[in-house]
């Protein structure tokens, strides 16, 4: 070939290979601009699921008609779809209209048997169900209802006012009109209390069904109240007609333990004014009360712990109305949330669960005198003292939401003190969800505190002796078979920790705690032995080779554990280590614990820091260590003083590596953990992390709803640890790097 061919040929060459670099460049670019694009779409998705729980709620006025009556109403309700409207007045006119154009649809009058209404109650907004207080002593017991059907497609809303004890009144109080009322209607019973003269009076209607023809029969029998010291201006049963709330006009109050028939508590709910409103929250468990003083006060019923079985109503949160007192007040159906008008016909939205003033804004109809919301919350109906009826629209999606709510200690409702809560459904319609983040955050910490507990010293320590000490030939099969362990699916892990490690743990406690004191003692004891034998017998094992004589030495000292686990057990335990624990030590015990997940996880971690730091070691130039032993160090001095320093950026990337695992895992910590929500820090209880929490509760949750949103934050809270905690590293990582880089 000629000189001019050679240097074509060259040319060639040099061209296709800036070609192949030009595209291997673009590629690679390509590739990391790729991973850092999808990195900021997840970011973005995220923000755009949890944008919504940070709106504020928004309030618009829909229509405005007159009520066609000069009679004040004394009950305003909103049907489902928030399509009909029922209105019942103080001359017993019920009225069913059309919110949008206030058109009539149906109207009737009680059946007052010539009486005069003198006060209502209702027993909840689920219920619709509601007495009136006549002026003979008799209760008149009705329900507004509404039935749908959809002719040629279209829906219609039929509504009914029914009466489901019949039209005949139940009496209380013969002759004397009753001054205010209270319902509870269950399965077993109907109790009806009144107050008539400044006096309770009570009575309650058993039910029992026919077994045959499944007809329900009323027994009567009297309820026998206390005598009270104060004058009663509200009553109000609670949920399984267990309390009685008696109200004072002045803010004193009685409660009544309804089956002792004794006062269990007594006191204030306020220092000063009077009281304007009472209302029961969804569930009837909390007591809402508003003073004319221009304040609404939460209350429940908690546990007294000065006395034995004793109960008290305690004082929960305090909002604050700007501008007077309560002319309304009206509470969710679904949610526990309330809305309040003052006197000069201003509106607040509240949320109590996180102590919330969601909405604030004039409504513009002067004074009002009655409201009502819609089952959705998404409608409300409100009457001035002239008569006029308006309806308006609200937007109030996700309202359970605060910084409070999420990372501080909340006092939920039967709770007998504020506390962290992760409980975000149940069985009862009037659940309160609670969505505190500091029990998962624990948790996702607990467990991979754990895991990197057992997997940091055992990867590390395996890695230096492996890249550093150990023959060449031995490492060659031990560094792939330990990054052979990566592979394995953690659902396995997961899968032998819960059915497998968790029960042989707990079979097997004293074997452990002896393990974790007999294994280093075992393995220091056989060094020492090896170092007395003679030295023409030592050569035999070649150096770098010592590690396959602990083999034997590790399984006799875990087998001779284990056979002598239940001798120990019997010895020292009376034969239940587990219930001395609890019982003598005061440590509880869960099968599936911290303990159980972090040798799993860790067996799941170790494999990645492992492999990591040995490269990180290996790596280091040969020179420097050589260099090192020139000068006179010994090998372990070399491995202290350069080998370190020189390889530290590494091992901490593998450490933070082999967290960000473990802040992530989620098969393991799902299936070897009770994966309850709880913040303790013993090592014998589970935990539920924020990763396993997702897993579980995503595919129930309703796509859109609070508790779907909130599981996209916890995600988001995820998401933003692992960066927090990837920058640290890679800062720290630099640091280092600079400092050692000129070893």
């Amino acid at each position: 070939m000629s000189q001019s061919e050679v240097r074509a040929t060259a040319s060639a060459y040099r061209k296709w290979r800036q070609v192949k670099d030009g595209i291997a460049t673009v590629t690679i670019t390509a590739g990391g601009i790729s991973v850092l694009f999808a990195i900021l779409l997840i970011f973005f998705y995220l923000l755009y699921e949890i944008m919504p729980l940070f709106q504020s709620a928004s309030l618009e006025p829909d229509a405005q008609f007159n009520a066609g009556t000069d009679s004040p109403s004394l009950y305003l309700a909103i049907e489902e779809q928030a399509e009909v409207g029922f209105r019942l007045d103080k001359d017993g006119n019920a009225d069913f209209f059309k919110l949008s154009t206030g058109d009539t649809l149906s109207e009737s009058h009680l059946p007052l048997h010539d009486a005069d209404i003198l006060s209502f109650a209702l027993e909840s907004e689920d219920s619709r169900l509601f007495a009136l207080g006549l002026s003979n002593g008799g209760v008149l017991i009705a329900k507004h209802d509404y039935r749908s059907s959809y002719p040629n497609d279209q829906r219609v809303i039929t509504p009914e006012l029914r009466y489901p004890y019949g039209e005949q009144t139940f009496m209380l109080s013969e002759g004397v009109g009753l001054e205010q009322v209270a319902i509870s209607d269950s399965d077993d019973a109907l109790l009806l209390i009144g107050v008539s003269a400044g006096k309770l009076l009570g009575r309650r209607w058993v039910k029992e069904e026919d077994f045959l023809s499944e007809e329900v029969t009323l027994s009567e029998e009297d309820v026998l109240l206390p005598e009270l010291d104060i004058v009663p201006n509200r009553v109000l049963i609670g949920p399984g007609q267990q309390w009685l709330y008696v109200l004072a006009a002045d803010g004193g109050f009685r409660l009544i333990d309804l089956p002792k028939q004794t006062v269990s508590d007594r006191g204030y709910l306020f220092d000063n004014g009077k009281l304007s409103q009472a209302r029961f929250l969804l569930g009837g468990i909390s007591l809402l009360v508003a003073s004319d003083h221009g304040s609404i006060g939460q209350w429940f019923v908690v546990r007294d712990k000065e006395r034995e079985s004793g109960y008290k109503l305690e004082p929960v949160r305090q909002f604050d109305i700007p501008n007077g007192g309560s002319a309304a007040l009206v509470t969710e159906h679904r949610r526990k949330g309330f809305v309040n008008v003052n006197k000069e016909g201003e509106l607040d939205l509240f949320y109590t669960t996180s102590h919330r003033r969601l909405l604030s804004k004039s409504l513009d109809v002067g004074k009002v005198s009655a409201m009502a919301i819609s089952p959705r919350a998404d409608k409300l109906l409100v009457e001035n003292s002239s008569g006029g009826l308006a309806t308006y629209d609200l937007h109030n999606e996700h309202p359970e939401l605060s910084w409070t709510a999420l990372w501080s200690k909340v006092w939920y409702e039967s709770y007998p003190e504020p506390d962290y809560v992760w409980q975000s459904s149940a069985s009862s319609n009037d659940f309160e969800p609670k969505y505190s983040f500091a029990p998962l955050a624990f948790g996702t910490l607990k467990a991979a505190f754990y895991a990197m507990l057992i997997a940091a010293p055992l990867a590390i320590c395996g890695a230096i002796y492996t890249a550093y000490f150990m023959a060449p030939a031995l490492r060659r099969k031990t560094k792939p078979l330990i990054e052979l362990m990566e592979a394995l699916p953690t659902v396995i892990l997961g899968f032998l920790a819960g059915l497998w490690l968790a029960p042989f743990i707990e079979k097997n406690l004293p074997a452990i705690f002896s393990l974790f004191l007999l294994l280093p003692v075992g393995i220091l004891l056989f060094a020492w032995c090896w170092s007395k034998l003679p030295a023409n017998f030592r050569r035999h094992i070649p150096d770098g080779w010592h590690p396959l004589l602990l083999v034997p030495i590790v399984l006799a000292v875990v087998l001779g554990c284990v056979e002598m686990s239940a001798p120990m057990e019997r010895l020292f335990f009376a034969g239940d280590m587990r219930a001395w624990l609890t019982n003598d030590i005061g440590v509880s015990f869960d099968q599936r614990n911290a303990l159980v997940v972090g040798i799993a996880m860790g067996f799941a971690v170790i494999p990645t820091i492992f492999s990591i730091a040995e490269d990180a070691i290996f790596s280091v130039p040969k020179h420097l260590s050589y260099g090192s032993l020139a000068l006179g160090a010994t090998p372990w001095q070399s491995l202290v003083g350069v080998v370190m320093p020189t390889a530290s950026p590494g091992i901490f990337s593998a450490l933070m590596i082999g967290m960000g695992r473990a802040v992530g895992e989620t098969m393991i910590v799902l299936m070897a953990t009770g994966n309850t929500p709880i913040m303790d820090a013993n090592i014998f209880e589970g935990m539920r992390t924020l990763a396993a929490n997702i897993a579980v509760e995503i595919g129930e949750t309703e796509v859109d709803s609070s508790h779907y949103r909130v599981l996209f934050l916890a995600a988001f809270v995820l998401f933003m640890f692992t960066f927090a905690v990837n920058t640290i590293a890679e800062t720290v990582r630099q640091r280092l790097r600079m400092r050692y880089g000129n070893l």
